[in-house]
């Protein structure tokens, strides 16, 4: 590791923060957790149901938990609850510091409402929202909401509630600019009533390795049979298409939180939206580890990193002010897909991968749910 920490230079130099993307029982309870703050400089946390999948399903750490559940009587719902709802608590009291520090702008934990509800257009999501934000009871709980068309309701909901509010799961531009009028449009609707918005944060989660995964995979079949001009303008958008569709975003921000309707809001203490770059692990070998990184460091933003990318940045980032630079190859990169001999259509791609996202969640939860219901018996039995 180098002795400059470059997460930290990123953080100090360039107003980005680095939260990582990984919540277990052993990182809180071995120190880990509180090491990774101290020592290599994350600002916060999310967890969504794989995470939780990976944390709960075989790992040992959780019997006697589970076993205190089954002697209250609790249904399996129940012990879920609680084994989540206490990893949630006690991290967000190790972040605590860092909220306090950051006057609200970091030391977030976020945790996901129940992925079943993503399209559910009835006033369950705002309720299970409510239920969490009660239950958990910390000022640095981020409540996650799916960034869909049912989604945003919720979140426009529990922003004028006073709930800070992580909405995932978003790919498209125009998605994010929804998110952000949803933002916009509960903080309104909480002043309006006289109450406090300086206290309320929100990230919206804009997705990166899967889009470059689903248009890469598209590229190389059309690769196959190609050549001459055709390939040229194929393989100059292999890889490229995550991180200008990310800079476009960057560029959205930067309007709609600007102007009077922002600076009304701002002179009463609002927090800006920030975005928060999400599913930033490298998923093709052939790409730099760290490009989802070192490709997207600006002010006001947030880089969610799993563990291996964290190390990875930790020994090679290479930090520098990136998030506005080339914005007319990130243009480029984005209208070639237009091209005749590309003809790849960014919303569909876009549509199915929140379909994806959102069954990349519910399959891991019911699949948690079963290894935990298996264990609940087996526990009880002994």
């Amino acid at each position: 590791m180098p002795t400059q920490n470059p997460i930290l230079e990123i953080e100090n130099q360039y107003g980005q923060s680095i939260w990582m993307d990984n919540l277990s029982r052993d990182i809180i309870e071995s120190g880990e957790l509180k090491k990774s703050i101290s020592d290599k400089g994350i600002r916060g946390i999310t967890s969504n149901p794989a995470i939780f999948e990976k944390a709960i399903a075989g790992n040992k750490i959780y019997d006697s938990a589970i076993e205190a559940g089954i002697k209250a009587n609790k249904s399996v719902q129940e012990i879920y609850e609680d084994l989540i709802f206490t990893d949630i608590r006690n991290a967000c009291d190790i972040f605590m510091p860092v909220y306090e520090e950051s006057d609200g702008l970091d030391g977030y934990v976020s945790i996901e409402v129940p992925p079943s509800l993503a399209k559910s257009t009835d006033d369950s999501t705002i309720e299970e929202a409510r239920r969490y934000y009660q239950v958990v009871d910390r000022p640095n709980l981020m409540i996650k909401i799916p960034g869909t068309p049912e989604g945003l309701p919720a979140v426009e909901q529990a922003i004028s509630e006073g709930m800070s509010i992580n909405v995932t799961l978003l790919f498209s531009v125009p998605s994010y600019i929804d998110t952000a009028e949803a933002y916009l449009k509960g903080l309104e609707k909480r002043a309006a009533a006289g109450e406090d918005i300086s206290k309320i944060s929100s990230v919206a989660s804009f997705f990166l390795s899967r889009i470059d995964s689903n248009i890469d995979d598209r590229l190389d079949s059309k690769l196959e049979s190609a050549s001459g001009d055709a390939k040229a303008k194929l393989e100059a958008i292999k890889g490229k298409v995550a991180i200008a569709n990310a800079k476009i975003a960057y560029q959205k921000y930067k309007e709609i939180f600007s102007g009077e309707r922002w600076e009304a809001l701002a002179a009463k203490g609002a927090k800006v939206q920030r975005l928060l770059w999400a599913s930033t692990s490298t998923k093709n070998p052939e790409y730099n580890d760290v490009m989802y990184v070192d490709e997207l460091v600006g002010k006001d933003t947030v880089n969610t990193l799993p563990p291996n990318t964290i190390d990875a940045c930790l020994d090679h980032c290479d930090p520098g002010d990136r998030i506005e630079t080339d914005l007319d190859a990130a243009h480029k990169v984005i209208d070639g897909l237009k091209d005749d001999a590309v003809d790849i259509e960014l919303d569909e791609v876009m549509d199915e991968l929140l379909e994806e996202g959102i069954d990349k969640f519910i399959k891991p939860f019911e699949s948690l749910m079963s290894s935990l219901e298996t264990k609940v018996k087996q526990l009880a039995a002994v």
